[in-house]
């Protein structure tokens, strides 16, 4: 079986992330690797265990009113809401184009009122909307724009658009520039960048041991995903009565134990942050190749079968993280696809819809993009003709030829 996709991390850096971890020190190594990772970013960067450390402590410290409305892309994952919810925040979706990925500068507008305080867009998938529209609106506004970059985070010298508030990058288990951990936020503001570091310095500093099990789950996952072993792997699960897309989800996930907001409050420890550093500093024709082998793959899928809704097929800038398929059968798909050796998945990115509160306009397009997609895999080791061939095993799922 062709799989998803590898772990965007070589053995190198997963063995010098294991040597980290037996590095001896946590508290001031910490905080002087913090601030030579801050040093790489953009002026006013903070780093954090993740984006949504960051984003929690953001809120924290702005405390804005209870009910204060915050405009959002209409898809995001599930705890940027619980993040919100937390803070007694009210989620405002604005939809999402499924072939630009863009939400509308007019839809945001029209959404804000003068409960809204923030503008919270998010690039998907891997794209890069244009934000000068959306920025004009924000600031005309008087609200904050927020950048969440997590998905479209390719290793370039992108730091955020000028005009954000914050934007946020992420380095999670499977994100393209992956330390296994780890968020960066810049800020356009010094004194709130320096407010949220003192904040953020009162947490407790992750346990060595924490973040070892994240990479000895990264050195078991790796293997897997090479052809061989993958076919091998997704023949054990079915005979242990197992999804082996439910077991790759579960095991790349991050804080899906416990207490979230326990789990969010915690400062980056030593080990992950040497990882990030060594992952910033990776030169930069590494990551670019990497993109390269991507677009190969959704280029050939495109050019064979260029009838299939294909998602962010018109985005402005885009370096396929993902590579996203609409289908009215996507879950009957996806077991098609299984049967013949693609590992398609409905799970790939942990995202959901933000449902709309009373009142407010629902994202139709969000919704249906959310219902209906499918994730083709990205694996960059398979041959354009594999790639081709899959295509038109899709084709013909969707478009079957009617016998006379």
């Amino acid at each position: 079986m062709i799989p998803r996709g590898a772990p965007y991390i070589g053995w190198t850096d997963l063995l010098a992330a294991t040597f980290n971890c037996l590095i001896p020190g946590d508290g001031g190594a910490a905080r002087r690797l913090a601030a030579a990772v801050e040093e790489r970013g953009a002026p006013n960067t903070v780093a954090f265990l993740s984006v949504r450390s960051g984003l929690d402590a953001l809120f924290g410290v702005l405390g804005l009113p209870a009910g204060s409305e915050i405009v959002i892309s209409a898809i995001t994952i599930p705890h940027i809401l619980d993040i919100l919810a937390h803070h007694r925040l009210v989620a405002v979706p604005v939809d999402v184009d499924p072939e630009t990925l863009a939400v509308d500068p007019t839809d945001v507008s029209r959404a804000i009122t003068p409960s809204t305080k923030a503008v919270l867009v998010a690039h998907l998938f891997g794209s890069r909307m244009p934000l000068d529209a959306i920025a004009e609106v924000a600031r005309s506004r008087g609200v904050l724009l927020l950048e969440d970059a997590a998905q479209a985070n390719d290793g370039s010298a992108y730091r955020g658009h000028a005009s954000s508030d914050v934007t946020m990058f992420s380095f999670g288990s499977i994100k393209r520039q992956t330390a296994m951990g780890g968020g960066l936020l810049v800020f356009r503001d010094a004194a709130l960048a320096q407010r949220i570091r003192a904040r953020h310095e009162e947490y407790p500093v992750l346990a060595r041991a924490a973040y070892l099990r994240r990479v000895l789950t990264m050195l078991v996952l790796k293997p897997v995903a090479f052809r061989p072993a993958f076919g091998s792997f997704v023949m054990f699960c079915r005979l242990l009565g197992r999804d082996h897309d439910e077991v790759l989800g579960t095991a790349l996930r991050g804080f899906s134990h416990g207490d979230l907001f326990t789990r969010l409050r915690q400062q980056p420890g030593a080990p992950l942050l040497r990882t990030l550093d060594r992952r910033l500093r990776e030169p930069a024709q590494v990551r670019q190749a990497s993109i390269a082998a991507r677009v190969a793959v959704v280029r050939a899928v495109v050019e064979e079968a260029p009838e299939l809704r294909h998602v962010g097929g018109r985005a402005a800038h885009h370096s396929h993280w993902l590579f996203p398929l609409l289908s009215p059968q996507p879950d009957a798909l996806m077991h098609h696809l299984w049967r013949r050796g693609y590992d398609a998945t409905r799970g790939a990115s942990n995202l959901c819809c933000v449902s709309a509160p009373a009142g407010r306009m629902a994202p139709r397009q969000a919704m249906r993009l959310m219902e209906e997609v499918l994730y083709l895999p990205l694996c960059p080791t398979a041959r354009p003709h594999e790639m081709r061939t899959m295509a038109r095993v899709v084709r013909a799922f969707e478009h079957p030829v009617a016998r006379p």
